[in-house]
């Protein structure tokens, strides 16, 4: 039985992680932090699951990431863990450098040193590409960050690069775009959007107050590109590939498509704060899929319409 480690358990992709291993017949051990230890709510599915144990630790502290790496004895190790707002990233530039960027460093050194070759899921985001002049990006478009979150993103990818190539290391990963779920935290617009369109409906709320209502979005769905991140560590060499939909949605026509859905008004709701606008932009980005279309077969099923359906029916569940 083949046994993975999954750093960030707790968190959306990280709980559908564990979900999809377990499925596939590993042993999955997740890592939990103290200021997580309440938040479980996404591992309803595994927590009685006998193939499932949950660890503590934290990654920004390398000596307990090496216990538990020690203790663990993966075969693969998923990182699912870090600060992952561009948001609160310029709020907390440090910190978010450390757990994002450095963390992945102290992972790949603790692995250069084990006999047995571990494979290594490193998650990336499309903010890496910034401000770029590329209608769409591919694994080839040059990175050009801007935002703290961006900077250690990319920080990630290039110690994941080095690595692989210094030490036979196998560090992979996927550069994902948005890709959302009801277990998304209210800090994200997504989910933002769903549950205050749905308190909306049901006379919660009277106002949804937003900020850059244009910025186009690639938005996918969690579970699928979860998938692809198996898929991805399935391949005998490390690679990174761009997962996406490759299709593009403005903030308002996610909130025009929820309302739609709910017979609400957009006019009659929505305002916009400019004291919620980001202190910086980046372009408008979507993903070229040909390469995981090509080796991993990667075809997502769930667009901006259905992923709708799906975190709204789940948002009716909190009054049912």
């Amino acid at each position: 039985m083949k046994k993975a480690l999954i750093l960030g358990v707790t968190g959306q992709d990280g709980s559908y992680a564990a979900e999809l291993l377990i499925k596939k017949r590993y042993k999955v051990f997740g890592l939990f932090r103290k200021s997580a230890t309440g938040n479980k709510k996404n591992l309803t599915e595994v927590l009685s699951n006998k193939n499932f144990n949950l660890v503590q630790g934290d990654v920004t502290d390398p000596v307990s990431l090496h216990y538990i790496i020690d203790k663990c004895k993966p075969d693969e190790i998923y990182n699912f863990a870090d600060q992952d707002h561009v948001g609160w990233s310029f709020k907390i530039p440090s910190y978010s450098m450390r757990i994002t960027a450095l963390s992945v460093i102290d992972i790949l050194e603790i692995l250069r040193k084990k006999r047995k070759k571990i494979k290594y899921f490193q998650p990336i985001s499309s903010n890496i590409f910034g401000l770029t002049n590329t209608t769409k990006q591919n694994e080839k478009t040059p990175y050009n960050p801007n935002s703290i979150y961006a900077l250690a993103k990319t920080t990630a990818i290039h110690a994941c690069k080095m690595y692989n190539r210094i030490y036979d290391s196998h560090a992979c990963g996927a550069i994902f775009y948005n890709h959302e779920s009801p277990r998304r935290s209210s800090d994200y617009v997504s989910k933002k959007i769903v549950e205050q369109s749905v308190e909306i409906y049901m006379k919660k709320r009277r106002y949804l107050y937003l900020g850059d209502v244009s910025a186009k979005i690639d938005w996918g769905y969690s579970k699928e590109y979860v998938e692809a991140a198996w898929r991805i560590m399935q391949q005998k060499k490390p690679d990174f590939y761009i997962i996406a939909t490759g299709q593009q949605n403005s903030v308002k026509d996610f909130v025009v498509l929820c309302f739609k859905k709910l017979g609400l008004k957009y006019e009659n709701h929505v305002r916009v704060d400019k004291k919620l606008l980001r202190p910086s932009k980046t372009s408008s980005l979507i993903g070229d899929i040909k390469k995981a279309r090509k080796i991993l077969k990667f075809n997502p099923k769930v667009n901006i319409k259905k992923l709708i359906d799906i975190m709204i029916e789940i948002e009716f569940r909190k009054y049912k």
